[in-house]
């Protein structure tokens, strides 16, 4: 299978988008087709064998729109429309990297264009309205404009001052057309259809005044022209129409704020550091991997690297919304879009353009936009059969007008009031709306939605499943205890600083996580690793070596049976019930001390886990410890025994989250993305936690990028906030055409005698959709309410 992404063009409404994945599903091969009216853009899954990409477009064009590639990658990759084609597929040299483009840019050029023509459409509509009304308001006109002589003047001024608003308009109009025949009529056929009845008659009305004024009767010629010249309403409904697209695409395109304001902070030019030390300024788009730059404090940093020399302090909180500034030393990684806050340093490029984690960001935030949530699928059921009903509810209204005997003049009126206050914008952007500002906001925070679907059903789920090392823990071992052993004559034999050398000499040789823990806390106390002799690595039991005279060694309580040493077991097992790893110091066969290394529990988790519980999930535990262990740091993450599952082989997860699903559970699984990777694929939801240079976790359908489990809870409150934002939007859209059809056909109008102008219509119909962007735009000011 593959997979590729499509720039769509010509596309006004839920109707236009409901036509275009009707058109491509059809193809043969085609899996899946996900089409995002607010970008204009589309995501095909198909079988390269029976389509391609050339035959999806023109599928589109058939459909009446347009569709430019913009690249394919197969199954389980993704392709963006902020990115060109990897650069190594079009054989572009290394050294060109490729730099990510902002994904509002097409609805800022949009918002520009509709500018234009609203000013335009303006300029005319002002006199079209004020002359054409100006009779009913009593405001002042020149004579020539209301003696009953001279309403052909009239009728004239208002059509030369209407043409100039349709031609400007004049999109709705061939759209319209276009879509009537290919009989899939979208909002642009409504408008077409009522604006361009309204001129219609106004035209025959005018015929009918040459007749009366032909015939002497100045005054049956002003009654035509008050009760059946319909070109003000015309323009007036192309000009509001036109406002409201304005201020649609306005709303749009602040919508990808988040990310627009991400890329902002990648510099346009980098220091390059030369071999013989000199420093060059070159364009960000020129860097390439292996390359030396230099980032001085207030700078940002322009590509991925890691740090050669120097130090610093580094505001991250742009990719991962940590908001205190992280240290950064000599082999520490950094990333593209922070900034560096306090001292300069040097490093090495290794990840350049679309490779960086800025771009990998932007990509996961792009395919989560060009996908659609589960609740979409009723606007779409809706928007399919929408406009052909509002067309046929017109025409019903027209006659039933008629045929009450009312004038064709009312009929009309009604029948245009109907096509021009229905429009199915504001349900096809209820939900690509929320979901684009709702990921944004989560990139802002450091959670990333790869999908819309993982962003809906992570509010449903009922239990959460964590890994331990790593999620819960720090994932790194770290030295707890030095506890010297005490002698017969109860002195101790060793001092704890003389203990940490014995213990730095053995372990400075091995590769094991636990020496790694011991040497990092030997540096910490300034010990220099002594040189040892004979040195012995024995798998799974420890080291031993030799010391000038003394033998010494390093391991379990298995390796001491063997060398016949006898450690201090309750002591042992006061460690091992605290969840630590005992490691025991001999020298000359006596025990000397005992030195406990753990992987502590992160300083969140504890409460993150507290907030998940009140919040009504059922939290578990699975990891790969043995029960001592796994139960003590279940402890105190605030965890009862019976949510601990120990003993846990990496591919005995999945088959535990499967259980929970087989029991009715939805289960979302937290894991470190490498090892959990099939727990993850088989949770309803798998949550990678992991840092930000390695965004893309297989398997993962969220990933937090700033390690903390607390993200977990404030993920589901993003989730929540998202969804409930599109049902209000879903409501309103819904709610509002069901009053408003029949209000515009003019139901109360036998109570009241008062009947809807299709100008308030298309008024109404400008702010419905208008509403919807902004009540999405409230979720870019979320904010959890867990802070920890």
């Amino acid at each position: 299978m593959a997979r590729s992404s499509f720039d769509v063009s010509g596309m006004t409404c839920a109707a236009c988008q409901a036509h275009v994945e009707k058109a491509v599903s059809k193809l043969e091969g085609v899996t899946s087709v996900a089409v995002n009216l607010l970008a204009g853009s589309m995501t095909v899954d198909y079988d390269p064998e029976q389509t391609d990409p050339l035959s999806i477009c023109e599928a589109v064009d058939r459909a009446g729109y347009g569709a430019v590639p913009l690249g394919s990658t197969q199954a389980g990759g993704a392709s963006s429309g902020a990115f060109a084609p990897d650069s190594h597929e079009q054989g572009a040299p290394t050294g060109a990297p490729l730099k990510p483009q902002s994904p509002t840019a097409k609805l800022e050029a949009a918002a520009r264009a509709m500018q234009t023509r609203l000013a335009l459409s303006l300029a005319f509509e002002i006199p079209l309205f004020y002359i054409g009304m100006g009779h009913m308001f009593g405001w002042p006109l020149p004579y020539v404009l209301t003696d009953h002589a001279h309403s052909m003047t009239l009728a004239l001024t208002l059509l030369l001052l209407t043409i100039p608003i349709a031609f400007v308009n004049r999109a709705y109009f061939i759209q319209g057309a276009k879509s009537l025949m290919r009989h899939a009529p979208t909002m642009d056929a409504l408008i077409a259809i009522g604006a361009g009845a309204s001129i219609a008659w106004s035209i025959w009305a005018m015929y009918v005044m040459a007749e009366h004024l032909a015939a002497g009767d100045p005054a049956a010629a002003a009654r035509v022209a008050h009760d059946n010249l319909y070109l003000e309403a015309a323009g007036t409904i192309l000009a509001l129409v036109t406002v409201g697209k304005y201020l649609e695409t306005r709303s749009k395109s602040k919508t990808g704020d988040a990310l627009a304001q991400l890329m902002d902070l990648v510099p346009a030019t980098a220091t390059l550091l030369a071999d013989d030390g000199s420093e060059t300024t070159i364009s960000v788009d020129a860097i390439a991997p292996g390359q030396i730059l230099r980032v001085r404090p207030g700078e940002s940093i322009p590509v991925d690297g890691v740090v050669l020399t120097g130090a610093s302090a580094v505001d991250e909180s742009a990719l991962t919304g940590e908001s205190l500034p992280v240290e950064k030393r000599a082999g520490d990684t950094v990333s593209a879009a922070t900034t560096n806050r306090t001292g300069s340093f040097t490093f090495r490029a290794t990840r350049v353009g679309s490779d960086t984690t800025l771009a990998g960001i932007i990509r996961l935030v792009e395919d989560a936009n060009a996908t659609k949530a589960p609740i979409s699928r009723v606007a779409d059921q809706v928007a399919a059969i929408f406009v052909p009903a509002v067309i046929g509810i017109a025409l019903c209204t027209f006659l039933a007008w008629m045929l009450m005997g009312n004038s064709a003049h009312e009929a009309l009126t009604a029948s245009v009031a109907v096509l021009v206050i229905s429009c199915p914008c504001a349900l096809g952007l209820a939900t690509p709306v929320a979901i684009m500002v709702g990921t944004g906001r989560g990139a802002q925070m450091g959670i990333l939605f790869k999908s819309a679907e993982a962003l809906e059903s992570l509010r449903s789920v009922t239990t959460i499943v964590l890994d331990k090392t790593g999620t819960i823990t720090e994932g790194s071992p770290v030295v707890t205890d030095v506890l010297p052993t005490a002698s017969h004559d109860g002195t101790y034999a060793l001092s704890e600083k003389a203990l940490m050398k014995l213990a730095a000499a053995l372990e400075h040789q091995s590769e094991h996580p636990l020496a790694e823990a011991v040497m990092a806390h030997a540096n910490e106390l300034g010990i220099v690793a002594r040189d040892v002799q004979d040195f012995q690595a024995i798998p799974g039991r420890g080291i031993t070596a030799r010391e000038g005279n003394n033998t010494i060694a390093a391991g379990n309580a298995a390796l001491m049976a063997e060398l016949g040493i006898e450690p201090d077991t309750e002591l042992l097992d006061r460690l091992a019930k605290e969840g630590k790893t005992p490691l025991i110091f001999a020298r000359n066969e006596v025990a000397v001390g005992v030195i406990g290394v753990a992987d502590r529990i992160k300083p969140t988790s504890a409460a993150a886990i507290q907030s998940l519980k009140r919040s009504g999930k059922h939290i578990m535990m699975l990891t790969g410890d043995n029960q001592l262990s796994a139960e003590a740091i279940g402890k105190a993450a605030g965890l009862e025994p019976s949510e601990i599952i120990a003993g846990v082989l990496p591919q005995e997860k999945e088959h535990h989250v499967r259980k929970l699903q087989a029991a009715g559970q939805r289960v979302a699984m937290v894991g470190d993305g490498i090892n959990d990777s099939p727990a993850l694929a088989r949770a309803d939801v798998g949550i990678a936690i992991g840092t930000g240079a390695d965004i893309a976790k297989e398997g993962a359908d969220i990933v937090l990028m700033k390690s903390d489990l607390a993200d977990v809870r404030r993920a589901l409150e993003l989730s929540r906030a998202t969804i409930r934002t599109i049902k209000q939007d879903l409501f309103w859209a819904l709610i509002y055409n069901a009053l408003g059809i029949p209000l515009a056909a003019g139901v109360l109008f036998p109570f009241t005698g008062w009947q809807l102008n299709p100008m308030f219509g298309a008024a109404a119909m400008s702010l419905s959709s208008v509403c919807v962007v902004l009540n999405a735009l409230r979720l870019k000011r979320f904010k959890p309410s867990l802070t920890i």
